[in-house]
């Protein structure tokens, strides 16, 4: 009981003293309309000012998770994106490929799912496969008519073809509108260059020559762009030339892509391989 008047005491004072302000504050607000309407003004302003802080702070610390939900968003209308870009890719294509009409040629798009440039031997992966009509052998090129490779192998929904830029890659090329041909070869020394050898020395090349297949295998239809000569060298004995060739299909770079097929293979393949060639074979 002592220390509790002890305590009345020393604070009877200060408690006094705020009693008597809150009096006069209020005697004071009564007094006039005007000074109530000051008062209320203030209040409010203090009111607004503590609890615009308060939600300050409440948003300071709910800022992660906010980022956290924008990411996740931007994630999922970023996927949206490319599927819509990719759909729409792929009808400009098969329209362009419809606006050629019929020839002994048929042509697909696909798009790159898998793709190397810096081995020695190089592949590219189509989302076309065997469902989807894709056989061996059909030449790989780009939206452009730039030759990148050709299908050595597919599955149900995929295809897998041999890129440019693989030492087994075996193709020929002419300058076009000449008659001379050489065979293609990477010598895996650049992504952007390609040889073309044993080219006979009255092709004469020159820089800027457009170079083109042959037509002579199976896959490449005659006149797809390769590349233009960049530099030629006439060989020790003056008889042909080995010609250094930039790539007009920029490899690193390829995201879709158009098969083409040789209708007319199957026939060619029988007739080459027919039992009267064979007789003359053994002959």
């Amino acid at each position: 009981m002592r220390k509790l008047v002890e305590f009345i005491r020393a604070v009877y004072v200060a408690v006094l003293f705020v009693l008597l302000e809150l009096t006069a504050l209020s005697y004071y607000a009564r007094s006039t309309a005007y000074t109530e309407a000051r008062l209320l003004v203030q209040s409010n302003r203090i009111v607004g000012g503590l609890h615009q802080a308060v939600s300050g702070v409440g948003n300071f610390f709910s800022l992660g998770k906010k980022n956290r939900q924008l990411t996740q968003r931007i994630a999922q209308l970023e996927e949206q994106l490319a599927r819509y870009q990719e759909a729409a890719t792929e009808v400009a294509l098969q329209e362009e490929l419809r606006n050629l009409g019929s020839s002994q040629y048929r042509m697909m798009a696909a798009a790159v799912v898998g793709n190397s440039v810096g081995r020695s031997r190089n592949y590219i992966t189509l989302n076309r496969g065997r469902g989807d009509g894709v056989l061996s052998g059909m030449a790989v090129t780009t939206p452009e008519g730039a030759i990148a490779g050709y299908v050595v192998d597919c599955s149900e929904r995929y295809a897998v073809a041999i890129s440019i830029l693989n030492s087994s890659f075996r193709a020929s090329g002419t300058i076009e509108g000449g008659n001379h041909y050489g065979s293609l070869s990477w010598d895996g020394t650049s992504p952007h260059h390609i040889l073309l050898e044993e080219l006979p020395k009255y092709a004469e090349p020159k820089p800027g020559d457009r170079i083109v297949t042959t037509g002579f295998e199976s896959y490449f239809p005659k006149g797809l762009l390769i590349g233009t000569v960049e530099e030629a060298q006439l060989d020790a004995v003056g008889t042909s030339y080995t010609v250094r060739i930039r790539l007009a299909a920029d490899l690193n770079t390829m995201s879709n892509l158009v098969l083409i097929e040789n209708l007319d293979q199957g026939e060619i393949d029988n007739l080459q391989h027919s039992e009267a060639i064979r007789e003359l074979e053994m002959n």
